[in-house]
């Protein structure tokens, strides 16, 4: 892979993992209520989860679903109501932060996650179809599941402390409530957004 094509893939890369979506969001909900620390194995379950995704798209899981479209079809609808579920979780997470029964999301949980993610599945079948292809495929692959996990370490740490940051200035009570609210809000139209526009435009 030469320079121009790997830059060109840290770009899309950047571009995935930084920009405002579903993971990022929870994400920030997730800093603000919990904390950077107890957030800590969901942030690395976001950016593992979706390397070991685009190597196994890559060889050969996309064209099953190319083959029986029924699967991703089942898989969208899995994850519209996943995150609308978590929406709901974030919009009622106790403000108090006190003998609160709700958790972030465990390494394994947002690993899987990422399974079902709209976003995830048009970016992994993009890259794959782009980049594993011809006599370098595989070398190819795992270079760009190598900057997709450095450039989502980064992102999802950011956003991570991001929304810790806001937490300790909202503090506890109607603020932080308020502050859940607009994130929850925010995911369902994540949802809505790639359920039947983006994802739908891209077959995902």
């Amino acid at each position: 892979m030469d320079f121009d094509t790997l830059a060109a893939l840290a770009a899309i890369a950047v571009s995935m993992t930084w920009t405002p979506g579903p993971n990022n969001t929870m994400l920030t909900a997730s800093g603000a209520n919990f904390g950077w620390r107890r957030t800590l194995p969901h942030a690395m379950g976001v950016s593992v989860g979706f390397p070991v995704m685009l190597i196994a798209v890559s060889l050969g899981l996309g064209g099953l679903f190319a083959a029986e479209p029924r699967i991703a079809t089942a898989l969208t609808w899995i994850g519209f109501a996943a995150m609308l579920y978590f929406s709901w979780k974030i919009a009622t997470a106790d403000a108090s932060r006190a003998e609160s029964r709700s958790r972030p999301l465990t390494f394994t949980e947002a690993s899987a996650f990422q399974w079902i993610n709209p976003k995830a599945w048009t970016f992994a079948i993009w890259v794959s179809a782009t980049y594993a292809a011809g006599t370098a495929a595989l070398s190819n692959i795992l270079v760009a599941a190598i900057v997709f996990l450095v450039s989502g370490l980064g992102s999802s740490q950011t956003w991570t402390l991001f929304g810790t940051v806001i937490g300790h200035l909202l503090g506890t009570g109607w603020k932080l409530r308020a502050f859940n609210i607009a994130m929850a809000v925010l995911l369902a139209v994540s949802a809505v957004w790639l359920t039947f526009g983006f994802g739908t435009a891209t077959e995902n």
